[in-house]
Protein backbone atom coordinates (compact mmCIF):
# COMPACT_ATOMS: atom_id res chain seq x y z
CA UNK A 1 0.00 0.00 0.00
CA UNK A 2 1.46 3.57 -1.03
CA UNK A 3 1.91 6.36 1.56
CA UNK A 4 0.09 9.28 1.37
CA UNK A 5 1.03 12.43 3.12
CA UNK A 6 -0.74 15.63 2.15
CA UNK A 7 0.73 19.06 2.76
CA UNK A 8 2.96 18.75 5.90
CA UNK A 9 1.07 15.76 7.50
CA UNK A 10 -0.71 12.51 6.37
CA UNK A 11 -1.72 8.97 7.23
CA UNK A 12 0.92 5.86 6.49
CA UNK A 13 0.22 2.89 4.75
CA UNK A 14 0.93 1.36 8.84
CA UNK A 15 -2.16 3.49 10.03
CA UNK A 16 -4.23 3.01 7.11
CA UNK A 17 -3.41 -1.24 8.12
CA UNK A 18 -4.84 -0.55 11.69
CA UNK A 19 -8.17 1.37 9.69
CA UNK A 20 -8.73 -1.49 7.76
CA UNK A 21 -8.52 -3.83 11.24
CA UNK A 22 -10.70 -1.27 13.24
CA UNK A 23 -13.14 0.58 11.11
CA UNK A 24 -13.73 3.74 9.45
CA UNK A 25 -10.74 5.85 9.03
CA UNK A 26 -9.82 9.27 9.93
CA UNK A 27 -9.75 9.85 5.99
CA UNK A 28 -13.06 8.24 4.64
CA UNK A 29 -15.04 10.96 6.02
CA UNK A 30 -13.31 13.69 4.99
CA UNK A 31 -16.59 14.42 2.33
CA UNK A 32 -17.91 18.40 1.52
CA UNK A 33 -21.57 19.33 2.87
CA UNK A 34 -21.13 18.31 6.39
CA UNK A 35 -24.24 19.20 7.99
CA UNK A 36 -23.89 21.17 11.15
CA UNK A 37 -25.86 18.68 13.99
CA UNK A 38 -23.61 19.18 16.79
CA UNK A 39 -24.19 20.98 19.85
CA UNK A 40 -20.29 22.06 20.40
CA UNK A 41 -19.57 25.27 17.84
CA UNK A 42 -16.06 24.44 17.54
CA UNK A 43 -16.73 20.91 16.63
CA UNK A 44 -19.18 21.76 14.27
CA UNK A 45 -17.01 24.19 12.55
CA UNK A 46 -14.31 21.49 12.46
CA UNK A 47 -16.94 18.85 10.95
CA UNK A 48 -16.69 21.01 8.09
CA UNK A 49 -12.89 21.31 7.86
CA UNK A 50 -12.35 17.65 8.78
CA UNK A 51 -15.11 15.65 9.65
CA UNK A 52 -14.79 12.86 12.43
CA UNK A 53 -13.83 9.77 10.72
CA UNK A 54 -13.80 6.97 13.52
CA UNK A 55 -17.00 4.72 13.71
CA UNK A 56 -16.37 3.75 17.86
CA UNK A 57 -19.30 1.75 17.33
CA UNK A 58 -17.17 -0.71 16.14
CA UNK A 59 -14.63 -3.09 17.74
CA UNK A 60 -11.23 -1.45 18.11
CA UNK A 61 -8.85 -4.63 16.80
CA UNK A 62 -10.43 -7.87 17.59
CA UNK A 63 -13.73 -8.95 17.99
CA UNK A 64 -13.49 -9.91 22.13
CA UNK A 65 -12.98 -7.08 24.16
CA UNK A 66 -9.72 -6.91 26.03
CA UNK A 67 -8.64 -4.46 28.74
CA UNK A 68 -4.82 -2.63 29.71
CA UNK A 69 -4.37 -0.45 32.15
CA UNK A 70 -2.86 2.70 30.65
CA UNK A 71 -0.64 5.25 32.16
CA UNK A 72 -1.61 8.56 30.21
CA UNK A 73 1.35 11.52 30.91
CA UNK A 74 0.25 15.30 30.71
CA UNK A 75 -3.97 12.90 30.37
CA UNK A 76 -5.65 16.55 32.12
CA UNK A 77 -4.14 18.54 28.65
CA UNK A 78 -5.94 19.15 25.58
CA UNK A 79 -5.78 15.83 23.22
CA UNK A 80 -4.62 13.85 26.57
CA UNK A 81 -7.83 14.51 28.43
CA UNK A 82 -9.47 13.37 24.97
CA UNK A 83 -7.40 10.32 24.81
CA UNK A 84 -8.41 9.45 28.06
CA UNK A 85 -11.82 8.98 27.44
CA UNK A 86 -11.07 6.97 24.28
CA UNK A 87 -9.63 4.74 26.20
CA UNK A 88 -12.53 4.66 28.54
CA UNK A 89 -14.81 4.04 25.89
CA UNK A 90 -13.02 1.11 24.65
CA UNK A 91 -13.02 -0.30 28.58
CA UNK A 92 -9.72 0.21 29.12
CA UNK A 93 -8.39 1.43 32.36
CA UNK A 94 -6.53 4.82 32.79
CA UNK A 95 -4.62 6.74 34.99
CA UNK A 96 -3.62 10.22 34.48
CA UNK A 97 0.05 12.10 35.51
CA UNK A 98 0.01 15.82 35.39
CA UNK A 99 1.23 18.22 37.06
CA UNK A 100 -1.73 20.62 35.79
CA UNK A 101 0.78 23.57 34.94
CA UNK A 102 -1.19 24.08 31.75
CA UNK A 103 -3.69 20.99 31.88
CA UNK A 104 -6.96 21.14 33.98
CA UNK A 105 -7.86 18.93 36.98
CA UNK A 106 -11.77 19.38 35.54
CA UNK A 107 -10.71 17.51 32.50
CA UNK A 108 -9.77 14.18 33.92
CA UNK A 109 -12.28 11.94 33.01
CA UNK A 110 -11.14 8.58 35.11
CA UNK A 111 -10.96 8.31 38.30
CA UNK A 112 -7.32 7.45 38.96
CA UNK A 113 -5.17 10.53 38.92
CA UNK A 114 -1.84 10.90 40.31
CA UNK A 115 -0.64 14.46 40.59
CA UNK A 116 3.48 14.66 39.75
CA UNK A 117 5.72 15.94 37.58
CA UNK A 118 8.25 14.08 35.63
CA UNK A 119 11.33 15.51 36.38
CA UNK A 120 11.00 14.46 39.67
CA UNK A 121 12.29 10.60 39.85
CA UNK A 122 10.41 9.80 42.70
CA UNK A 123 7.19 11.34 41.94
CA UNK A 124 6.75 8.97 38.83
CA UNK A 125 8.14 6.33 40.50
CA UNK A 126 5.71 6.13 43.22
CA UNK A 127 2.71 6.09 40.69
CA UNK A 128 4.15 3.31 38.48
CA UNK A 129 4.57 1.62 41.88
CA UNK A 130 1.07 2.39 42.89
CA UNK A 131 -1.05 1.67 39.48
CA UNK A 132 1.61 -0.74 38.39
CA UNK A 133 0.03 -0.11 34.63
CA UNK A 134 1.12 -1.87 31.43
CA UNK A 135 1.65 0.41 29.11
CA UNK A 136 2.04 4.71 28.47
CA UNK A 137 0.80 7.26 26.12
CA UNK A 138 2.90 10.44 26.49
CA UNK A 139 1.53 13.56 26.70
CA UNK A 140 3.17 15.39 28.77
CA UNK A 141 5.61 18.47 28.19
CA UNK A 142 5.42 22.03 26.73
CA UNK A 143 4.70 22.86 22.97
CA UNK A 144 4.42 26.62 22.47
CA UNK A 145 7.38 27.07 19.30
CA UNK A 146 7.91 30.74 20.28
CA UNK A 147 8.43 30.27 23.69
CA UNK A 148 10.58 27.28 23.23
CA UNK A 149 12.80 30.06 21.06
CA UNK A 150 12.85 32.12 24.00
CA UNK A 151 13.59 29.25 26.46
CA UNK A 152 15.31 26.85 25.34
CA UNK A 153 16.20 25.50 28.52
CA UNK A 154 12.98 25.22 29.95
CA UNK A 155 12.07 22.99 26.86
CA UNK A 156 15.08 20.38 27.17
CA UNK A 157 14.45 20.19 30.72
CA UNK A 158 10.74 19.75 30.66
CA UNK A 159 10.50 17.95 27.18
CA UNK A 160 13.78 15.55 26.97
CA UNK A 161 15.08 15.50 30.52
CA UNK A 162 11.39 14.57 31.60
CA UNK A 163 11.04 11.54 29.27
CA UNK A 164 14.34 10.11 30.03
CA UNK A 165 12.96 10.39 33.75
CA UNK A 166 10.20 8.86 32.81
CA UNK A 167 11.51 5.80 30.94
CA UNK A 168 14.44 4.87 33.49
CA UNK A 169 11.61 4.55 36.10
CA UNK A 170 9.59 2.23 33.21
CA UNK A 171 12.97 0.04 32.75
CA UNK A 172 12.92 -0.32 36.66
CA UNK A 173 8.73 -1.17 36.95
CA UNK A 174 8.89 -3.45 33.64
CA UNK A 175 6.81 -1.55 31.62
CA UNK A 176 7.79 -1.97 27.78
CA UNK A 177 5.09 -0.01 26.12
CA UNK A 178 5.13 3.61 24.76
CA UNK A 179 3.21 5.55 22.80
CA UNK A 180 4.37 8.68 22.24
CA UNK A 181 2.93 11.91 20.97
CA UNK A 182 5.62 14.08 18.41
CA UNK A 183 5.77 16.18 16.65
CA UNK A 184 5.51 16.50 12.30
CA UNK A 185 8.11 19.68 13.56
CA UNK A 186 10.70 16.70 13.36
CA UNK A 187 11.22 17.13 9.74
CA UNK A 188 13.16 19.64 7.47
CA UNK A 189 11.50 22.58 6.82
CA UNK A 190 12.87 22.80 3.43
CA UNK A 191 11.01 19.98 1.97
CA UNK A 192 8.77 19.58 -0.56
CA UNK A 193 5.41 17.95 -0.90
CA UNK A 194 4.10 15.79 1.12
CA UNK A 195 5.64 14.44 4.02
CA UNK A 196 7.71 10.70 4.13
CA UNK A 197 8.28 8.93 7.21
CA UNK A 198 11.87 9.16 5.82
CA UNK A 199 11.90 12.50 5.03
CA UNK A 200 15.10 14.42 6.56
CA UNK A 201 15.16 15.42 9.95
CA UNK A 202 15.87 19.09 10.40
CA UNK A 203 14.28 20.91 13.43
CA UNK A 204 14.00 24.32 12.86
CA UNK A 205 12.86 24.91 16.69
CA UNK A 206 13.78 24.05 20.09
CA UNK A 207 10.72 22.40 20.30
CA UNK A 208 10.75 20.51 17.18
CA UNK A 209 14.65 18.88 17.92
CA UNK A 210 13.61 18.40 21.63
CA UNK A 211 10.60 15.92 20.24
CA UNK A 212 13.24 15.05 17.49
CA UNK A 213 15.93 13.72 20.64
CA UNK A 214 12.93 11.81 21.95
CA UNK A 215 12.30 10.01 19.10
CA UNK A 216 16.34 9.40 18.88
CA UNK A 217 16.48 8.01 22.56
CA UNK A 218 13.51 5.81 22.10
CA UNK A 219 14.99 4.20 19.28
CA UNK A 220 17.65 3.40 21.64
CA UNK A 221 16.10 2.57 24.55
CA UNK A 222 13.83 -0.05 22.37
CA UNK A 223 17.21 -1.35 21.01
CA UNK A 224 19.34 -2.04 23.97
CA UNK A 225 16.43 -1.99 26.71
CA UNK A 226 13.44 -3.94 25.04
CA UNK A 227 10.77 -1.01 25.34
CA UNK A 228 8.74 -0.75 22.58
CA UNK A 229 7.42 2.34 21.27
CA UNK A 230 5.07 4.26 18.63
CA UNK A 231 5.99 7.24 17.90
CA UNK A 232 2.57 9.47 16.23
CA UNK A 233 3.12 12.55 14.30
CA UNK A 234 0.78 15.45 13.39
CA UNK A 235 0.94 19.45 13.52
CA UNK A 236 -2.49 20.58 14.28
CA UNK A 237 -4.80 19.28 16.31
CA UNK A 238 -8.53 21.09 16.60
CA UNK A 239 -12.01 20.94 17.91
CA UNK A 240 -13.45 19.50 21.10
CA UNK A 241 -15.30 16.43 22.41
CA UNK A 242 -19.12 16.56 20.51
CA UNK A 243 -20.31 15.33 23.60
CA UNK A 244 -19.07 18.80 25.44
CA UNK A 245 -17.68 17.17 28.27
CA UNK A 246 -14.36 18.43 27.08
CA UNK A 247 -12.44 21.31 25.30
CA UNK A 248 -9.67 23.35 23.65
CA UNK A 249 -8.55 25.81 26.57
CA UNK A 250 -4.93 26.72 26.28
CA UNK A 251 -3.82 29.35 28.41
CA UNK A 252 -2.74 31.56 26.14
CA UNK A 253 -4.71 30.88 23.44
CA UNK A 254 -2.98 30.60 20.06
CA UNK A 255 -4.43 27.77 17.91
CA UNK A 256 -6.17 29.43 14.94
CA UNK A 257 -9.75 27.97 15.00
CA UNK A 258 -10.68 29.24 19.26
CA UNK A 259 -9.18 32.54 18.20
CA UNK A 260 -11.52 32.62 15.14
CA UNK A 261 -14.53 31.91 17.33
CA UNK A 262 -13.53 34.65 20.29
CA UNK A 263 -14.07 37.08 17.23
CA UNK A 264 -17.10 35.69 16.23
CA UNK A 265 -18.10 36.22 19.65
CA UNK A 266 -17.10 40.02 19.43
CA UNK A 267 -13.89 39.07 21.85
CA UNK A 268 -11.34 40.83 19.31
CA UNK A 269 -10.09 40.44 15.68
CA UNK A 270 -8.35 37.58 13.70
CA UNK A 271 -4.86 38.27 12.90
CA UNK A 272 -3.61 37.03 9.30
CA UNK A 273 -0.03 36.75 9.67
CA UNK A 274 1.08 36.58 6.14
CA UNK A 275 -1.00 37.24 2.95
CA UNK A 276 1.90 36.18 0.15
CA UNK A 277 2.01 32.46 0.75
CA UNK A 278 2.45 30.36 -2.69
CA UNK A 279 -1.35 29.02 -2.08
CA UNK A 280 -5.02 30.11 -4.13
CA UNK A 281 -5.45 32.86 -1.40
CA UNK A 282 -2.35 33.92 -0.40
CA UNK A 283 -2.85 32.90 3.15
CA UNK A 284 -0.81 29.71 5.15
CA UNK A 285 -2.27 26.31 4.25
CA UNK A 286 -2.46 23.86 7.39
CA UNK A 287 -3.79 20.55 7.74
CA UNK A 288 -6.34 20.34 10.78
CA UNK A 289 -7.03 16.92 12.59
CA UNK A 290 -10.09 16.64 15.05
CA UNK A 291 -8.76 15.89 18.51
CA UNK A 292 -11.33 13.35 18.63
CA UNK A 293 -9.42 11.42 15.84
CA UNK A 294 -6.04 12.41 17.40
CA UNK A 295 -7.11 10.51 20.95
CA UNK A 296 -8.47 7.57 18.67
CA UNK A 297 -5.48 7.30 16.95
CA UNK A 298 -3.52 6.91 19.98
CA UNK A 299 -5.42 4.21 21.32
CA UNK A 300 -5.57 2.17 17.95
CA UNK A 301 -1.81 2.47 17.81
CA UNK A 302 -1.69 1.64 21.78
CA UNK A 303 -3.68 -1.28 21.16
CA UNK A 304 -1.45 -2.62 18.07
CA UNK A 305 1.69 -2.09 19.69
CA UNK A 306 0.51 -3.71 23.29
CA UNK A 307 -0.46 -6.82 20.67
CA UNK A 308 3.25 -6.78 19.13
CA UNK A 309 1.76 -5.46 15.34
CA UNK A 310 3.09 -1.75 15.23
CA UNK A 311 6.09 0.20 16.37
CA UNK A 312 8.08 3.22 14.72
CA UNK A 313 7.45 6.52 13.58
CA UNK A 314 3.70 7.34 11.61
CA UNK A 315 2.76 10.76 10.44
CA UNK A 316 -0.87 11.65 11.09
CA UNK A 317 -3.30 13.93 8.89
CA UNK A 318 -6.71 14.67 7.80
CA UNK A 319 -5.27 14.27 4.36
CA UNK A 320 -7.01 17.52 3.35
CA UNK A 321 -5.87 20.89 3.45
CA UNK A 322 -7.18 24.64 4.28
CA UNK A 323 -5.57 28.42 4.46
CA UNK A 324 -6.33 30.67 7.31
CA UNK A 325 -8.62 32.59 4.75
CA UNK A 326 -10.76 29.39 4.43
CA UNK A 327 -11.06 28.66 8.28
CA UNK A 328 -12.29 32.51 8.86
CA UNK A 329 -14.95 31.36 6.19
CA UNK A 330 -16.10 28.23 7.90
CA UNK A 331 -16.67 29.71 10.69
CA UNK A 332 -18.68 32.23 9.69
CA UNK A 333 -21.03 29.50 7.77
CA UNK A 334 -21.34 27.84 11.06
CA UNK A 335 -22.21 30.76 13.13
CA UNK A 336 -24.21 32.70 10.61
CA UNK A 337 -22.16 36.04 10.77
CA UNK A 338 -18.67 37.81 9.45
CA UNK A 339 -16.12 36.73 11.40
CA UNK A 340 -13.54 40.01 11.82
CA UNK A 341 -9.87 39.72 10.58
CA UNK A 342 -7.24 41.91 9.42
Amino acid sequence: MSKYLNNRTGISSEFLNIRERAGDSLLEALNPGVSFKTKDTQSALLEFICPIGVDLNRVSLEEERWSVRILVTGGAGYIGSHTVKELLREGHEAVVFDNLSTGHREAILCEEFFAGDLRAPDSIRACLERYRPEAVVHFAGSCYVGESMREPAAYYWNNVVGTLRLLDALRAAGVNHMVFSSSCAIYASQVDGPLQEDFPRGPGSVYGRSKFFIEEILEDYQRAYGIHSVRLRYFNAAGADPEGELGEDHRPETHLIPLVLRAGLGQGVVEVFGTDYPTPDGTCVRDYVHVRDLARAHVMALERLVAGGLEGGINLGSGREHSVRQVIEAAGQVIRREIPAR
